[in-house]
This record gives structure tokens, C-alpha cells and sequence, in this order.
């Protein structure tokens, strides 16, 4: 956390000096904006807003070499202190904004398993048989070469690999559970679409195109068993 916070004070530095636009006149200018501006997007993705002023003014007093307003101790407990902090509201924030998406989900899947060729297992994973296949079935120590495509319950798609146009190969035992048993039940050739409730994707977890408390839905179309 601290790293961060210092590498955007660096980036940044030059943008609190003037209130107008600079204009990006050489590469080190270009270098020095793309990176303040990458810097300043990681910063809104973790939900922290800095005072770009006093950072510039940090900045300004150690290449100055002056004297520190805050002992290095005292710098390091307060950020300590706010990175605990943070990741406690964040954690708070997470869970509460799962709790209308898993409420969603669970509604969902209760209307699903009544769909046509609908099953549910016991662990609460809903698939559905779209195409059959006549191949062997892995294991879960078996890698795996699959097509895909995730949606949420909303039909939002958030991952494909047929967009991608290349199929993907992974160990069946190190994705979400939802896929380690989901793909055990499907024979090489086959298609099943899993509905896969939150505590078996990625429950709580902010961050990224899947909202914490998320009931996903994948199409899946196995390929093989045994590397690509």
C-alpha cells in the first residue's frame, strides 16, 4: 500500500504544480503522463482518494532534502494503520453489496431448477446438457481444454473465450468449484451450461468485471483432457 501511495505522489508531482494542462512535448513527458495515469486509475480501482498537494509537497521536500513532517515511524504506522483500515471498508462494502446479488442469485436458481433439463446437485451447481458428448470424463487432477463463455444472471457477459478465438487449458483442481465439479460431469465433446451460485465462483470478492455476491452462468464446451 505504501509503495503505491509513493509511486503516485512521484506521478503526480508535476500535475499539482500548474492548474492548466500541460502540453506532452517530449517522450520523458508522454513516459511521465502515462504513468501518473496509470498510477491514478489503480488508485480509483482500490477506492483511495489522496490529497495531491500534500503529496506534491512531500515530493518537493525530499528532493529538497529538508527535514520530514512525519518521522519515518510515523509513517509507517499510519499507513498501517489506513491500509488495515481500508481493506476493512472495503471488505464491509463488499459484503454488503453481495447481499442484493446473492438474494438475486438465490431467486434465480430457485426459478432455474424447475427449466427444462435443468439439474441441481447436491452442492447447489445447476447444469444443463446442451450438447452430449461420447468422450471421457476428467478428473479433477486432469488439465482440461475448454471454449467458454461467463455471463452474469442478467445475460451481461463479462468473459469469453471464443472472443478471444483461442481455447483455454487449466488445471481442473486450481479454478472456482463450481467448474472443478461442473467439468467432472462432462464427457469430452460435450456442452453444458453451469449455473453456479456465489459460494462456489467467487463469493464476496470486489474488483474486476464480477460483482461480490455474484450467481455466474458458463457455457462450457470441453475439448479434451490432457494439455492443448
Amino acid at each position: 500500500m505504501a509503495g503505491t501511495l509513493l509511486a503516485a505522489a512521484c506521478a503526480l508531482t508535476a500535475c499539482a504544480g500548474g492548474k492548466g494542462d500541460k502540453p506532452l512535448k517530449t517522450e520523458n513527458d508522454k513516459v511521465s503522463y502515462a504513468i501518473g495515469w496509470d498510477i491514478a486509475q489503480s488508485l480509483k480501482r482500490q477506492q483511495i482518494t489522496v490529497n495531491v498537494d500534500l503529496l506534491a509537497q512531500a515530493i518537493r521536500q525530499s528532493q529538497e532534502d529538508r527535514t520530514p513532517q512525519m518521522t519515518e515511524q510515523e509513517m509507517m504506522e499510519t499507513m498501517m494503520s489506513f491500509g488495515q483500515r481500508h481493506s476493512e471498508e472495503r471488505r464491509q462494502a463488499a459484503a454488503k453489496k453481495g447481499e442484493a446479488n446473492r438474494k438475486a442469485g438465490a431467486e434465480f436458481l430457485e426459478k432455474n431448477k424447475t427449466a427444462a433439463g435443468v439439474k441441481t446437485t447436491a452442492s447447489g451447481l445447476q447444469y444443463k446438457v446442451v450438447k452430449a458428448g461420447a468422450g471421457a470424463r476428467p478428473k479433477a487432477t486432469d488439465t482440461v481444454t475448454v471454449n467458454y463463455r461467463g455471463t452474469l444472471i442478467d445475460g451481461t457477459e463479462f468473459d469469453s473465450s471464443y472472443k478471444r478465438g483461442e481455447p483455454v487449458s487449466f488445471p481442473l483442481n486450481q479454478v472456482i468449484p463450481g467448474w472443478t465439479e461442473g467439468l467432472q460431469l462432462m464427457p469430452v465433446g460435450s456442452t453444458y451450461e453451469l449455473y453456479i451460485p456465489a459460494d462456489l465462483a467467487y463469493g464476496d470478492r470486489d474488483g474486476g468485471p464480477i460483482p461480490p455476491g455474484s450467481t455466474l452462468i458458463f457455457t462450457v464446451e470441453l475439448l479434451s483432457i490432457g494439455k492443448k
